[in-house]
């Protein structure tokens, strides 16, 4: 088998650099006018990582010196700006970090759901001009389900001695952004189906009994694995964890003085609020690989470069995505200043964690059962002898089941190499010679300014920009997040092929964002 050789992505060549390089400024100078009222006052973070998008991948800023000792052959790596949330190329790689870790060093090998919380559009602006709001609506989201779970085995007969004590296993990650990049707060809850006792059990419902209920005495609709049980999310009464979702919320933001009560009152007595519980299929317990898929899915990118396509004169983007029932199509298009705008409204904040764990998975947690596992090895070394193992005291229940799971690694899994990366969504490895297909390594990494000049001068004498396009491979770029299938369902190829787009207005709104009596 042949070895691709390894090409350097050209980040100058992307649609998203080029919109930012030619229009980033005037939509800073513009913001305070045009945006600032819909948006909030332009955030801090927001020039400073655009700043670093900018330098990723530019030889000008630093590199690395990658050859071959068997024939010699080398060529120049560039620094990436290791950015998230934003950075279509850094970030991916971010997420097939994170998928491999979740994976296979923090849940437990039980079944899992995919939930999804989303509040009303009416409730959104709360979050946009508050978006330390978000961490709560995480933690009310965790004690739904908590308080949900447990009422659910309390009726059933407990988990462990009886009382409902049991701990759920929650991750949870933030999403601000909608299918065309407006503001839709929401989250994604990987959410183990049970609850796990003090000595670790699992607990589980089985298939044939609800939370307190026969099966004969209700219609709705449950779903069973190869084992013969049913997760407890969807045993229950899902209607009544949105219920218990929609009435927290709400008495939240009227604590916090943000919510009036005549607009409480009135969310509460709407059948159909906007907010809503959503469950996806169930995640078996040796279903790794779908387990890999959703955690990459639940931290992707708010945005991605492939769905992007920019007219000739390069100050308007038509973004396509999945269709849209308001607006009858599968596109948007935008100014390059409102493009800005969109995508940087979902640039975190300094710090502010967008994953979450609760429960099981919490850090905490986590600490405490690495503590305890590390004073039982020494107890036993100390003793010489295996301690006995003892019971958790549970009793016997026909409505709940034990699953014996195997613990993840107590420690958290290193951060993939940068080649394992590269090989994983590249499918190239830039370690393997392309002449002599022996190993590569890196003999340098130059980031001295004099020293990058005087390299970068002498391998292109026709400037750094010609000696860039010359090596790079402008076909090899990072793979874009996934999601869910889009289907096709509107032709919008060739539309910026007619030399100056012209574009009608499209629909209003009929429900604004901002849209909230503010």
């Amino acid at each position: 088998m042949v070895a691709r050789p390894f090409r350097s992505r050209n980040p100058k060549s992307s649609p998203l650099w080029k919109c930012f390089h030619a229009h980033f400024d005037h939509f800073t100078a513009a913001y305070p006018r045009d945006y600032q009222s819909r948006y909030g006052v332009l955030r801090g973070v927001i020039p400073e990582v655009v700043d670093k998008f900018m330098q990723c991948g530019d030889f000008a800023k630093g590199f690395a010196r990658v050859r071959c000792d068997e024939c010699s052959h080398e060529y120049l790596l560039a620094f990436s700006c290791k950015g998230r949330w934003f950075c279509p190329s850094c970030h991916q790689k971010k997420v097939q970090i994170f998928g491999a870790m979740l994976a296979e060093s923090i849940v437990a090998v039980v079944p899992h759901r995919h939930l999804t919380f989303t509040i009303p559009k009416m409730l959104r602006p709360y979050f946009r001009f508050h978006r330390g709001l978000l961490k709560q609506l995480c933690r009310i989201a965790h004690q739904c389900v908590r308080d949900f779970l447990r009422d659910a085995f309390g009726n059933a007969g407990g988990v462990g001695n009886g009382e409902r004590d049991g701990v759920p296993a929650i991750v949870m990650a933030i999403h601000t952004f909608g299918e065309y990049l407006d503001f839709h707060p929401h989250l994604h809850a990987l959410v183990a189906d049970g609850l796990f006792d003090c000595e670790g059990k699992f607990h589980v419902m089985r298939a044939g009994e609800l939370a307190g209920e026969r099966v004969g005495e209700i219609t709705r609709e449950r779903t069973q694995d190869q084992r013969g049980t049913t997760d407890a999310l969807c045993a229950g009464n899902h209607a009544a964890l949105e219920q218990l979702f929609r009435a927290r919320v709400i008495a939240f933001l009227v604590e916090v003085g943000l919510l009036p009560l005549d607009r409480a009152r009135m969310l509460r007595g709407w059948v159909h609020s906007g907010f809503q519980v959503h469950q996806s299929r169930r995640i078996a317990p040796n279903e790794c690989q779908d387990m890999e898929r959703l955690a990459q899915y639940i931290v992707r990118n708010p945005f991605s470069v492939s769905k992007m396509q920019v007219n000739r004169s390069g100050d308007s983007i038509l973004y396509r995505s999945g269709m849209n029932a308001k607006i009858k199509r599968n596109f948007q298009v935008f100014s390059a200043c409102d493009f800005i705008a969109a995508i940087t409204q979902h640039i975190p904040d300094k710090r502010f964690q967008m994953v979450r764990y609760y429960g099981w998975y919490s850090n905490k947690m986590r600490g405490q059962r690495r503590k305890r596992e590390e004073e039982a090895q020494e107890e036993a070394a100390r003793k010489s002898a295996a301690t006995a193992e003892q019971g958790c005291g549970a009793k016997g229940n026909a409505a709940i089941e034990i699953i014996e799971h195997l613990a993840p690694k107590a420690r958290r899994i290193p951060s993939r190499s940068w080649r394992e990366l590269i090989k994983k969504v590249w499918e190239v490895d830039p370690l393997l010679c392309p002449q002599c297909h022996h190993e590569m390594r890196i003999v340098s990494l130059i980031n001295d300014a004099q020293i990058i000049e005087r390299i970068l001068r002498h391998v292109g004498s026709g400037g750094v920009d010609q000696w860039v396009d010359e090596v790079c491979n402008h076909g090899v770029r990072i793979a874009p997040s996934t999601g869910p299938p889009v289907e096709e369902s509107v032709a919008v190829s060739g539309i910026f092929d007619r030399g100056q787009l012209v574009i009608e207005p499209w629909l209003d709104d009929p429900m604004p964002d901002d849209d909230c009596g503010l």
